[in-house]
C-alpha cells in the first residue's frame, strides 16, 4: 500500500511540475497571431539577402513558423499524436533548410549534400515513427 501511495505521489508531483494546463482559446489565438507576425518579420529580414542565401533564409523562416505552429498545437491540445507531429515538422524543416543550403554546391558535392540530407531526413522520420 505504501508503494502505491508513493507512486501516486510521484505522478501527481510530476504533473504539477510540468504545468499540464490547457491554453485558453484567447491565448491560442494571440500565440498564433504572434507566430504569423514573427514569420513576416523573418521574411522581411531575408529581403536584404541575395540569391541562395535569401532562399535559405526564407526556408529557415518558413520552417521556424511551421515548428512554432506544431508546438503551439501540442501546447494547446497535448497528445502523443501532436508530439509526433512536432518531431516530424522539425525533421521536415531541417531537411528543407539543409537541402536548400546544398544548392550553393555544384556537381558531386551537391549530390552528396542532397543525399546526406535525404538520409538524415529518413532517419529522423524513422525515429518519429518508432516513438509513435
Amino acid at each position: 500500500m505504501k508503494q502505491h501511495f508513493f507512486a501516486v505521489a510521484i505522478v501527481s508531483t510530476l504533473f504539477a511540475l510540468t504545468g499540464v494546463q490547457a491554453m485558453t482559446q484567447g491565448e491560442y489565438t494571440v500565440a498564433k497571431a504572434r507566430i504569423g507576425s514573427d514569420y513576416r518579420l523573418a521574411q522581411s529580414r531575408c529581403d536584404t539577402l541575395k540569391d541562395n542565401a535569401r532562399d535559405v533564409c526564407l526556408t529557415e523562416a518558413k520552417g521556424a513558423a511551421d515548428v512554432a505552429m506544431a508546438e503551439l498545437e501540442q501546447h494547446y491540445k497535448p497528445s502523443p499524436a501532436n508530439a509526433r507531429k512536432v518531431a516530424a515538422v522539425k525533421a521536415a524543416a531541417a531537411f528543407e533548410v539543409t537541402r536548400e543550403a546544398c544548392d550553393t554546391l555544384a556537381g558531386e558535392a551537391h549530390q552528396a549534400c542532397v543525399h546526406q540530407a535525404e538520409d538524415n531526413h529518413a532517419k529522423a522520420k524513422a525515429d518519429v515513427d518508432v516513438s509513435g
